[in-house]
């Protein structure tokens, strides 16, 4: 079930509001505990089975981990901790790699004429998620920043909450763990405050990342003997703006639904196309996932603290996992990489720090998203092939233009919506939109949500009555 689909907008939605406000308070989290689990089922199938053992194991296990004032235990609870993050990361491992894995033994077997079974497992929807809200909850609680839950339904709406299960946003225990207990209150105001941050993002969505997507869609799919320098640029442009507006899209309509249920969520886009250093953009994208890794395994491995070297080493290792977490492929493993080399060279160039002067702002934003545009195309092509032919297009100009199925994507509509988009990108780096809509009180922010609730929400409500609407790219991971 998808937040773009009637079947969520007309029916699923309402019901659970309408459940929500006439329940109890202290059944609230049954009713979102609940829903979230019907919601995860009708997407997931038999997969609920694997996140409901994940949820059993980290809930049993979690009560054992907290520390007491004299830290007694502290070697067992260190074993036990290692124990189930093993058990967590397996999970992810097996049944998001092990295929990935067999495919590369499966080649080169072949390369010395033999032959290697290769595994087909079905991806669970969501998995590399909430293996992260797992992690989170019981390395907060060794840690002793956060209590263990004794209440399993609390435990559940944490981990199995809808508005972020799927996609995200990554909330780390220890920013929700005082929003769970049964006492929260839940009110008209919160889905008043909630419904225009998930109408943006349902328009962001639908309005502009879907109807955008035929456009890279038949850029990456041009044949190698047929690509062009147009059609390599506009496939790389379109799906940068596609991306954002598919993704942050998803991450508004996440916090206003997490609003409307009583529940504010952490912010996940700050404008990232507005930085200045690559540094910079990954504190403005995905920012639940940067600060996950930054807490969980950039901190632990040392951060910066033990010299240049393991500093420069801790955030390549960083970013290859960032890579790797987003899909189990060679490109998002390059993608990776790249990523952790460029912020190398940033720090270690001293480049990281933001220039003071307007013309070197200007200059260093606009190599940023160049940077982050080459960058997507490894992110967003099938293979490496294709990645490098996509590459070496945008490096060498040409007159050819673009063909025939080019052409018949780029629509009027579809061009002039790509140039706002893009013009969209070059405002300041203050002006986010999603949180202004939700929580500011001056006339521009309500004459804002009166705008998107009449007008951008209307018109994505008719784009999915007729069907115009695909499942949200993160979804894959």
């Amino acid at each position: 079930m998808s937040f773009a689909s009637p079947l969520f907008l007309w029916y699923f939605l309402p019901a659970v509001l309408v459940v929500l406000l006439l329940a109890p308070r202290s059944g609230r989290n049954a009713v979102v505990a609940v829903a979230s689990l019907v919601f995860y089922a009708s997407g997931a199938g038999g997969t609920t089975l694997l996140l409901l053992a994940c949820i059993t194991v980290n809930f049993l296990v979690g009560r054992h981990l907290e520390p007491d004032e004299w830290r007694v235990g502290r070697d067992k609870r260190e074993v036990l901790l290692s124990c189930v993050v093993v058990f967590d990361v397996a999970v992810l491992g097996v049944w998001k790699y092990a295929g990935f894995a067999t495919e590369q033994l499966a080649v080169l077997a072949s390369w010395f004429g033999g032959d290697s079974p290769v595994l087909h497992i079905a991806l669970p929807i969501g998995i590399s998620f909430y293996t992260f809200h797992h992690i989170s909850y019981v390395v907060d609680i060794y840690r002793g920043e956060r209590p263990a839950l004794r209440n399993p339904v609390s435990f559940v709406t944490y981990i199995a909450m809808f508005p972020q299960l799927v996609a995200g946003p990554i909330v780390r225990y220890r920013e929700i763990a005082d929003q769970l207990p049964q006492r929260r209150s839940h009110r008209l105001d919160d889905i008043a405050s909630g419904f225009p941050r998930f109408a943006w993002g349902l328009t962001k969505k639908v309005v502009i990342a879907d109807t955008l997507a035929p456009v890279s869609d038949a850029a990456f799919a041009t044949p190698a003997g047929e690509m062009t320098f147009a059609i390599a640029w506009l496939g790389a442009l379109t799906y940068t703006v596609q991306l954002y507006f598919d993704f942050s899209g998803y991450s508004d309509m996440a916090i206003g639904l997490g609003r409307m249920l009583g529940f504010r969520l952490p912010e996940n886009f700050a404008r990232p196309y507005s930085s200045t250093t690559v540094t910079e953009f990954w504190r403005r994208w995905h920012m639940s996932l940067s600060r996950w890794f930054r807490d969980y395994v950039y901190i632990p491995l040392g951060g910066n603290r033990r010299g240049v070297v393991r500093t420069y080493r801790n955030l390549t290792l960083v970013f290859v996992l960032t890579g790797f977490w987003h899909g189990a492929a060679w490109t998002y493993l390059v993608w990776g990489l790249y990523h952790g080399l460029l912020l190398v060279i940033e720090r270690a160039s001293g480049l990281a720090r933001t220039p003071v002067s307007v013309v070197g702002r200007i200059g260093r934003r606009a190599l940023t998203i160049l940077l982050v545009v080459i960058g997507w195309v490894f992110f967003r092509a099938p293979d490496l092939g294709t990645a490098m032919t996509v590459l070496g297009h945008m490096l060498v100009p040409d007159l050819s233009g673009v063909d025939e199925v080019m052409t018949a994507a780029l629509t009027n509509r579809r061009t002039l919506l790509l140039l706002v988009a893009l013009a969209a990108m070059l405002l300041p780096a203050n002006s986010g939109t999603g949180p202004f809509l939700e929580a500011a009180r001056t006339r521009t922010a309500t004459a804002l949500r009166v705008g998107v609730m009449t007008v951008g929400l209307v018109y994505a409500g008719l784009l999915v009555a007729a069907g115009s609407f695909s499942p949200f790219l993160y979804y894959q991971f």
